[in-house]
């Protein structure tokens, strides 16, 4: 099945957030790759302010993920969506205008913390609404999301041509469709809470307790510092090779990673989740970002086997992460859900998203300085050596997590704090099935 035809089998709300999720990437990626070169050529902020503006946006973001969640609990699914839009649409107007440090840090700010509102609304609303068919509705939309990714920086290239407030001004505008494609198309739902809330606190301490869950996050790091590296060791192994070509290397590994997941997602997912379910998909699939460097262990540089030996690995690399990501994608998100048991589904997806994103953080530290020592030291090959065990390791956590006899008792210590639920599970993992009122 095409996936325009399995998008088709999916109601209006999983649609409108599929396409939703393109929009949004395509508008980003139009303007997010290119800012870095505007704030230090047209404006002229010294490096350490465009760092500022940069680190400003990815931790407005990635640190209020949490708090997205917990109030699209608390405030329905539809609202964040729509605030995160309309939020979005205001920080990239805002860079239509802004040339001082004060405004730029505004406007940066507000477009990464519409993401923490949006991004866990999204993942819970398609998760309810999706149901049983989560693992294939996550495909379809990791389909929309990749490929919002790959023609994002194209648009954003030809806009650029012309001036980066060109690019500001249609990626603004694309917000602005958004939010009114959600205002008024996307139904309300609102997540399954119980009739006396609790506390944020109280959520807060309850997602921290569930201890599988939080193990299973701290396991999937590994799986977000290798497959980021597209965005970190990959370029910089390109200019390494190539030099002043660099930049074709560099686009020849975007394209073959969206390619892969434009074109073999469905087909990934089906076949992993024929053979292995949920929770050995997972260690599969982290197994084979774990194996997507080994190509670059043995040809780390020009020098061992020559110029186009090491562009080859490279792309080899680039390919391999993009399968193994795909591979992961799906079934991570229906995990979480499943380790959630269905409540406070967005503030799980908001912590998750809050761990895996402080594990970028220090992961991409902890591999940029290894990659200038490792060159001093003329071991090129002991960077990818390095994230395949981090690879392995994550691998061998989630193989540890998926054992039946760890499963069983996460479901029992869950059946006897809510009776009102039986479970089931895709692999090993738990899955919550509701047997009487919801």
């Amino acid at each position: 099945m095409t996936v325009f035809a399995k998008f088709r089998t999916f109601d209006l709300p999983a649609r409108l957030l599929m396409i939703n999720q393109f929009g949004i990437n395509l508008g980003f990626y139009m303007l997010m790759p290119y800012l870095a070169g505007y704030l230090a050529g047209p404006l002229g902020l010294a490096a350490w302010a465009v760092g500022l503006v940069l680190g400003v946006r990815n931790f407005s973001q990635q640190g209020m993920f949490l708090i997205g969640g917990t109030l699209a609990d608390r405030l329905g699914y539809k609202p964040l969506i729509v605030a995160g839009c309309l939020l979005r649409t205001a920080g990239f107007a805002l860079l239509l205008f802004a040339t001082s440090l004060p405004g730029l840090l505004i406007a940066s700010a507000a477009t990464g913390f519409a993401g923490a509102l949006f991004n866990p609304a999204v993942r819970a609303y398609l998760a309810a609404d999706a149901g049983e068919r989560r693992v294939e509705a996550f495909a379809v939309f990791n389909v929309f999301y990749q490929a919002g990714i790959l023609a994002g920086p194209l648009a954003g290239l030809a806009l650029m041509a012309l001036d980066f407030r060109v690019a500001a001004g249609v990626a603004a505008v694309v917000f602005a469709i958004l939010t009114a494609a959600q205002l008024f198309a996307l139904p309300t739902r609102a997540a399954h809470t119980p009739a006396q809330q609790a506390s944020v606190l109280e959520d807060w301490r309850t997602v921290i307790a569930n201890r599988r869950f939080v193990r299973f996050a701290l396991a999937m790091i590994g799986s977000y510092v290798l497959s980021f590296q597209v965005y970190l060791a990959l370029p910089l192994q390109a200019e390494f090779v190539a030099g002043a070509r660099s930049q074709v290397l560099v686009s020849a590994v975007f394209v073959i990673s969206g390619v892969v997941a434009v074109a073999g997602q469905l087909r990934i997912t089906a076949w992993f989740r024929a053979r292995w379910g949920t929770g050995r998909s997972l260690v599969v699939g982290l197994g084979i970002l774990a194996g997507a460097f080994v190509p670059l262990v043995v040809v780390p540089d020009p020098e061992r086997f020559g110029a186009p030996a090491a562009a080859a690995a490279l792309l080899m690399s680039a390919a391999l992460l993009a399968v193994g990501t795909a591979a992961v994608f799906p079934f991570e998100m229906d995990t979480v859900v499943s380790l959630s048991n269905g409540k406070l589904v967005a503030t799980h997806y908001g912590f998750y998203n809050t761990v895996v994103g402080v594990g970028i953080l220090v992961g991409n530290l902890a591999t940029g300085t290894v990659v200038g020592a490792a060159r001093d030291a003329g071991i090129n090959w002991a960077v990818w050596a390095g994230l395949s065990v981090i690879g392995v390791a994550a691998a061998f956590a989630l193989h540890r997590l998926d054992r039946p006899q760890l499963a069983e008792e996460h479901i029992v210590g869950a059946a006897s704090a809510d009776q009102e639920f039986e479970y089931t599970g895709h692999g090993h993992w738990p899955t919550k099935i509701p047997t009487g009122r919801r």
